[in-house]
């Protein structure tokens, strides 16, 4: 498989205008021209779709007129129309279709694509898009696929386990919409040659052991070499298998009830 069936899904062939910018390429440079991330650069040009994560218009029912393709991640995405007139582009979830109508409110009916407060979904319920700062907009399961599932509420907290195995405090007043966000298959897509990476942005990446002992740690060494360190390392000697990068002392850490495996 190379990619989702996408004509059985998507609607619209072009996006909806009013809702498009242009977002400047840096091909991973930062502000003094370096490169701080390597193998980006060129890429076919795309137009940033302006999604509203937080779909904070409560009590006011929308109809979802398109369903869309976003170059900028991985979900798909659908314009929906207010009965204001109001137009937004936001998360499709896994059986999102034209002519469906959602809202967000406080309280409403529980079924796919309603916003609603945390406390308000009942336990079992998957949800996607989930606010982890009351009015800030969705933070959590917002990729191709994901969702978090809700396991407890309790003394204004609500237990989401996520789609990584970690079981997180989320404060039960926050929004979350109900299902699973859509293409669900995106990961079993295939880029199948060089261009279409390339096409993507992504430009070719060299193995440590095929450079030169001063390019890289694996470097070096007649023919094919073991790797000659103890641990994985970095081109910039910098150890990456089996050290744990997130800070003992973060501020959110007391919100984690299990870490993932």
């Amino acid at each position: 498989m190379t990619a989702p069936n996408y004509r059985d899904i998507l609607s619209a062939t072009e996006p909806f205008k009013n809702l498009l910018k242009r977002l400047p390429t840096n091909s991973g440079r930062n502000n003094q021209g370096r490169i701080t991330t390597r193998h980006q650069g060129g890429g076919n040009k795309k137009f940033y779709r302006m999604v509203d994560f937080k779909q904070n218009k409560l009590n006011v029912p929308a109809k979802v007129e398109t369903i869309e393709y976003d170059p900028y991640r991985s979900a798909f995405i659908a314009l929906v129309v207010y009965r204001d007139g109001e137009r937004s582009y936001i998360l499709a979830h896994k059986n999102m279709k034209v002519g469906d109508e959602i809202v967000a409110a406080e309280k409403a009916e529980l079924k796919e694509g309603n916003r609603i407060i945390l406390k308000n979904i009942p336990v079992g319920y998957f949800v996607y898009n989930v606010e982890l700062n009351q009015g800030g907009g969705g933070k959590l399961a917002r990729s191709a696929g994901s969702f978090a599932q809700i396991l407890a509420q309790e003394s204004g907290w609500t237990n989401l386990k996520l789609s990584s195995g970690e079981v997180r405090k989320v404060k039960w007043d926050n929004l979350a919409s109900i299902g699973q966000v859509s293409n669900t298959e995106w990961n079993l897509v295939n880029i199948g040659k060089a261009g279409r990476s390339r096409g993507m942005g992504i430009r070719p990446t060299v193995r440590g052991t095929a450079m030169n002992p001063c390019d890289h740690p694996y470097g070096g060494g007649e023919g094919r070499q073991p790797r000659g360190t103890r641990k994985p390392k970095t081109a910039w000697g910098k150890v990456t298998g089996g050290r744990k990068t997130r800070n003992k002392k973060k501020w959110s850490n007391k919100h984690i009830v299990k870490r993932r495996k």
